[in-house]
């Protein structure tokens, strides 16, 4: 057997079967190419759903985790460390808002969005206890941990995982009428995806977010926003829902804030939400940990300059013009998206998504299916155009007869 057939048998035999990855054994990677064990570069036009905005291997990440470790790398929260004041006062400047309350992964942040969101209905809104509920929508993707697969629609996530979490209201994504029909005076928050990322890179109608703003404002109920796929210059923007200006009582970031170096999330708002908290309520012994805020910080930093956001705009307006011209070919049904961001639907009588990725690898070219048909593209932001010129040259090819 080669390498790449002898690694993927060791992992088939000794890992459970919970993902089913492309055939392809990754050893290094830089910018946004990786290499196989077996010496073959791909083109990585996927960025660990969005966690790899900077690149693989970023130098100014590196470096920042690299000092880090020589100092100190955990603590646990029952000490102070010399990282954490900065990390939370520059990530809350950042989104505008108070306070923060850190994380290590995106589920993790979800959950926790969702204690705080309960929290503050009884001890804010003054909701009985054990009566609070959240609307979430339809086709959403928020992790999968037992209570967030609770409100999940898709049965590949949820089926056989109960019993199920109550206290969720899930309602048609993009529809603001029936969003208002299903607040009521017991919904402490709307949790929203600015824009779906697992569900195929799905843009709700114009004004929706706007919309949605304005009746949980109306009905004093907290808007969430789930931005741990769509944030942090993903959509040519910081936060996604800059798009329509709209600003949420609530973020939920992970993934690019760790830059792919190391798991970091975090919880944002204000502080009459997160103040709702009292010691030992809520924690997490890595969470905020020095390392993790040491690398964040240079997240931050690097946002800051807006060089990231206006990269990511100025190649996803040139990504989805030439993606656009593959609509009514015959392979492509529709393209959707936002920045570098996009969710190609491929007909099924010329192929699922995943025959699409398989010929896109053997093209030197990573990407990722989703549904069947869909397939999602999400370059690092720090992609030349030539070289994502040519991974359009590569689908292109893919999807001519």
């Amino acid at each position: 057997m080669s390498r790449t057939e002898q690694a993927i048998a060791s992992a088939d035999a000794h890992s459970a079967h919970n993902y089913h990855p492309l055939p392809l054994v990754v050893a290094t990677a830089e910018g946004a190419w990786m290499t196989d064990v077996e010496g073959r570069r791909y083109l990585d036009m996927l960025a660990g759903y969005s966690a790899l905005n900077f690149g693989h291997g970023n130098r100014r990440l590196l470096d920042a985790a690299r000092a880090q470790l020589e100092r100190v790398t955990l603590t646990s929260r029952a000490f102070h460390h010399d990282r954490f004041a900065d990390f939370c006062t520059q990530l809350a400047e950042l989104c505008g808002m108070d306070m923060v309350l850190p994380m290590n992964t995106g589920a993790e942040a979800v959950e926790t969005a969702v204690k705080t969101a309960r929290k503050w209905g009884y001890r804010t809104k003054g909701l009985l206890d054990g009566t609070a509920k959240i609307v979430v929508a339809a086709n959403n993707f928020h992790g999968r941990t037992t209570t967030i697969v609770s409100f999940s629609t898709d049965q590949e996530a949820r089926a056989e995982f109960g019993p199920y979490t109550p206290g969720f209201e899930i309602v048609p994504y993009g529809d603001l009428g029936a969003l208002r029909e299903a607040v009521t005076d017991n919904t402490v928050a709307v949790l929203l995806e600015p824009i779906q990322g697992e569900a195929g890179v799905l843009v709700p109608p114009a004004g929706y977010m706007a919309g949605v703003r304005e009746l949980t404002r109306e009905r004093n109920v907290l808007f969430i926003a789930d931005e741990i796929q769509s944030g942090l210059g993903r959509t040519g923007r910081t936060f996604a829902l800059e798009h329509e200006g709209v600003v949420p009582d609530m973020y939920v970031l992970g993934k690019a804030l760790g830059g792919g170096v190391v798991p970091v999330s975090a919880v944002v708002s204000s502080a009459d939400v997160l103040g709702v908290y009292k010691p030992g309520e809520h924690g997490s012994t890595f969470g905020g940990n020095p390392l993790a805020c040491a690398v964040a910080l240079e997240v931050i930093a690097m946002l800051r300059t807006g060089e990231f956001q206006e990269r990511a705009a100025e190649l996803g307006e040139h990504l989805h013009r030439e993606l656009k011209l593959l609509v009514g070919g015959g392979a492509v049904r529709e393209v959707r998206g936002r920045g570098l961001w996009a969710g190609v639907d491929i007909d099924p009588s010329f192929g699922t998504g995943r025959e699409i990725s398989e010929k896109l690898m053997d093209r030197g070219v990573l990407v990722k299916d989703t549904h069947g048909s869909t397939i999602r593209i999400a370059p690092p932001l720090v992609i030349s155009k030539e070289d994502l010129d040519w991974g359009l040259d590569q689908l292109r090819a893919v999807l001519t007869k």
